[in-house]
């Protein structure tokens, strides 16, 4: 079955003629010049380490407010609260760059899909960069009263503004220079940076956790891996401004004028199934992570050391399983590898915080870890996935708005809403089921996209090739 009708290569209203950024010796109208020239192993071994060390540092900026956020900013900017409401408090200025992601991919999908992914993909690192390492410098609730969870709030708005467009943007690079048979593996690449960035984003709060005392730690030392940004950005902007433009970009004869408006009016279908089905992979991720991690170390008297030691195995695994995810991805198809990863979360949501509460490391351990390894499979083909269901002229916005939209509802409400059903059932077992219930949301919405194995990312394809449904599209 197919949904959607055929729509013409180019909208009514687009201006053809050859754009600025196209080489001289590429006529206006053929494609891409890298559909039939590809870039040298060299230029791809750039691009693979600018989106991974790119994506790494700023993930680590993202990271390192959600553990904050578990472990410290109640008790800094929300201590008349008590407890329960400093926590909500805390997850609800954590949720607001969720909330500012999506606007984050249309603001910078828009100057992605007209000027440029590169220049695009450098603001948005000093926007995150800057926002994470301001949080650092600002005052407590003591010294500045609400003067300073406002101030925290506006600057996690720009950090989901600046991540908003980081992720669409890393993704083309990889997937618009990449070989066809091997686009999978190499999103690989950008999916592993997540991963990195969590590991170093924990392994930050484990050494000072582990060196400092509790009121040193709360003090100042929560502080040091928000100021560390300001290293990571210069070595991020160092790599990024080593690479090229992507040919397929170069190669577009004609740019959309107002590339949100042209996605939202021929692909918007795929744009909201292909949220909903990430919503799962969110949603385990932030339960897993800044959810469990609060309510471990408060609820469950675990020691901070302990979930967070697990936490970084479970980073390690997770970035196995995305490697293998994202080459069976080219084996196997995208859609085949995402249903397979959601079944099995779905079936492991219920049994992760009644192992979680058991008590007792080894429980613990399968838990966190077995999650994370399912995540891991979840994310592996998404960085291929997602660029392939949108043409080149709005793919940067389509992209990165399909992603976002995935975090408001999987990242942004997953710790508020396991946080009340605690508090209303005094056990986080429902918040298993809640993660279930993602699951399935996110099967449904796999059920009616395409496999998009193999596709030709220079054709201008149209609705009724960017989602079909069931056995009709090759799943």
């Amino acid at each position: 079955m197919t949904i959607g009708t055929p729509s013409p290569d180019l909208p009514p209203g687009t201006p053809s003629g050859t754009p600025s950024g196209l080489p001289a010796d590429t006529p206006s109208g053929s494609r891409a010049a890298g559909a039939t020239h590809p870039p040298d192993r060299a230029a791809l071994r750039r691009v693979a380490a600018a989106a991974l060390v790119g994506t790494a540092i700023e993930f680590y900026d993202f990271f390192i407010y959600g553990t904050a956020a578990a472990l410290v900013f109640g008790r800094v900017f929300f201590p008349e609260l008590g407890a329960t409401g400093a926590l909500l408090a805390a997850f609800s200025v954590y949720a607001v760059a969720f909330l500012a992601r999506p606007l984050g991919a249309v603001l910078f999908g828009h100057f992605g899909d007209r000027l440029g992914r590169k220049a695009t993909l450098v603001v948005s690192l000093l926007l995150m960069g800057l926002s994470t390492a301001a949080v650092g410098l600002l005052p407590g609730y003591g010294p500045w009263g609400a003067w300073a969870p406002a101030l925290l709030t506006l600057l996690r708005f720009c950090q989901g503004v600046g991540l908003g467009g980081e992720w669409g943007g890393a993704a083309l690079l990889l997937a618009e220079y990449a070989p066809a048979g091997r686009r999978g593996r190499y999103g690989g690449f950008l999916q592993l940076g997540p991963c990195v960035g969590f590991f170093l984003a924990t392994g930050a709060f484990l050494a000072l956790s582990t060196g400092l005392s509790e009121s040193a730690f709360l003090a100042w030392g929560w502080r040091v891996p928000f100021l560390l940004s300001f290293a990571l950005v210069l070595v991020g902007l160092f790599v990024r401004l080593r690479i090229a433009e992507t040919p397929l970009f170069l190669g577009e004869p004609a740019r959309a004028r107002v590339p949100v408006a042209e996605l939202l009016r021929s692909y918007a279908r795929p744009v909201l199934l292909g949220g909903g089905a990430i919503v799962v992979g969110y949603g385990m991720f932030y339960l897993t992570t800044t959810y469990a991690l609060a309510h471990a170390t408060a609820d469950l008297g675990m020691a901070r050391t302990l979930v967070l030691e697990l936490l970084m195995a479970g980073a390690v695994a997770k970035a196995g399983a995305v490697w293998a995810a994202a080459a069976a991805a080219d084996r196997f198809g995208r859609r085949r590898v995402l249903v397979a990863a959601t079944v099995a979360a779905a079936l492991w949501a219920p049994l992760l915080f009644p192992l979680l509460e058991a008590g007792g490391t080894g429980p613990a351990a399968v838990a966190l870890i077995g999650a994370m390894t399912l995540l891991g499979a979840m994310l592996g083909p998404v960085a291929s996935y997602l660029p392939e269901l949108f043409p080149t002229r709005v793919r940067y916005t389509g992209a990165a708005l399909t992603y976002n939209l995935g975090g408001v509802v999987g990242g942004a409400t997953a710790p508020l809403v396991a946080t009340r059903l605690t508090a209303v059932y005094g056990t986080a077992e429902p918040v298993g089921w809640y993660l279930a219930a993602l699951a399935g949301v996110s099967l449904l919405c796999l059920w009616v996209l395409p496999e998009t194995r193999g596709r030709d990312l220079a054709e201008r394809h149209g609705r009724a090739l960017a989602v079909g449904g069931g056995a009709a599209a090759g799943g």
